[in-house]
């Protein structure tokens, strides 16, 4: 019984914990100005911290992924944790935009790497029922940065120095994260196999790593994962400046990306209850052809209604498919190999996400309009959906080596 009870725990604690992970990352967008006003240094620069950190997200997603799945996922979160407090707080004290570019792109991407992968990995572990809300409700918890932690970094920068604000938020993530971390334990599964052996009945038993990584099933989530990021990361880091170039005020521009966020919120909850009762696969397919016309219904928007009527739909649809991801990986894999293969599907969504923004950058400049970005979007979008309608499940028990 405390097993059932305690599982919520672990998705209190997943949600926490990622809220402030991601919350510190972002908030860089908020500091951007102030940093670039006090140093001297370019715009552009700064900015570039960003693209490092995404890129060291991306590639440290499989390496913490495979540590959880050694030593259990409270090490390894504590360790990002703790790395995370150490980055944000030497970030705040560096001089030289190289050394910047290094600490809080490189040193807080891999920081935060350590929180997605093991927690999904660890709550997908816990859960036999309800397994697709219980890692919606995860992914909400991260999904909360943009509205909790990007207003509390806003205020802070008023109040002081963005040096001291980034210090405030390495306070703020000590004393959230650490405890929260204390919290995690591993599955009840993999705590009474003491050597992380799978059960009789365990999804694919007899595969190693090797196995599960060449295996069609794991390709096929990576490149759907990797189309899919690449779809919507575009429209969500250009809506704005989009907005803007049809007229629509700045301040106005900016309250798009809230709708979009706040849909996201009820998008996660939604495909979490949806892929419970039809299936985690048919919701992921069919939200992913949805994706691809959200996208495309961009270019049909000019006056402010219509873009929040876009943005509200297209947040519900995209928020909503990324968690999928972990329970699709749950219900193909073995649970001792989580980690590693959530973070294998999150390293080709980030390095998607790296994608969007460059590709928008250069179809504006070159046509003078982001028309082709959404257009391009709902190509790359369907090419995510029919990437996911070829997934066959893999074959239960040992008879899965012999046709994976």
């Amino acid at each position: 019984m405390i097993h059932t009870h305690y599982r919520w725990v672990i998705v209190a604690a997943g949600g926490l914990l990622g809220c402030v992970a991601i919350g510190a990352m972002f908030s860089l967008p908020v500091f951007l100005l102030p940093i670039s006003k006090e140093t001297g240094w370019s715009v552009t620069g700064i900015s570039t911290a960003m693209t490092i950190g995404f890129l060291a997200l991306a590639f440290a997603s499989m390496f913490w992924g495979s540590l959880s799945d050694r030593w259990g996922p409270r090490p390894v979160v504590l360790a990002g944790s703790a790395l995370l407090v150490v980055s944000l707080l030497l970030a705040s004290t560096i001089t030289s935009l190289v050394g910047f570019q290094f600490v809080f792109g490189l040193m807080v991407g891999v920081a935060v790497a350590a929180v997605f992968a093991p927690m999904m990995a660890c709550v997908t572990g816990w859960f036999d029922t309800h397994r697709s809300l219980a890692v919606s409700l995860v992914s909400a918890g991260m999904g909360m940065a943009p509205m909790t932690m990007s207003p509390f970094a806003a205020w802070l920068v008023t109040m002081h120095d963005w040096r001291t604000s980034m210090q405030v938020i390495a306070l703020v993530a000590a004393v959230l994260m650490i405890p929260a971390a204390l919290l995690v334990k591993s599955p009840p599964a993999l705590q009474e196999g003491g050597d992380g052996a799978a059960a009789a009945d365990e999804p694919q038993e007899a595969m190693s790593t090797r196995d599960v990584l060449r295996s069609p099933q794991f390709v096929i989530l990576c490149l759907t994962n990797f189309f899919c990021c690449a779809t919507h990361s575009g429209p969500i880091f250009h809506t704005v400046s989009y907005a803007i170039t049809c007229g629509i005020p700045m301040i106005a521009a900016v309250t798009i990306y809230s709708i979009e966020g706040l849909a996201g919120m009820g998008g996660r909850v939604v495909f979490g209850i949806l892929g419970d009762r039809f299936g985690a696969k048919h919701i992921l397919v069919l939200g992913l052809f949805a994706q691809a016309f959200g996208a495309l219904a961009y270019i049909f928007t000019g006056g402010l209604a219509s873009f929040y009527l876009v943005a509200g739909i297209f947040g519900f649809i995209y928020a909503g498919v990324m968690p999928l991801y972990a329970v699709i990986a749950r219900e193909n894999f073995p649970l001792r190999m989580m980690g590693t293969v959530i973070g294998g599907t999150a390293m080709a969504g980030s390095l998607g996400m790296a994608l969007g923004p460059v590709a928008g950058g250069l179809i504006y400049d070159t046509f003078a309009s982001y028309t082709w970005l959404y257009v391009g979007s709902w190509g790359i979008g369907l090419g995510a959906f029919l990437i996911a309608m070829t997934f066959r499940p893999v074959p239960k028990g040992r008879e899965a080596l012999a046709t994976a």
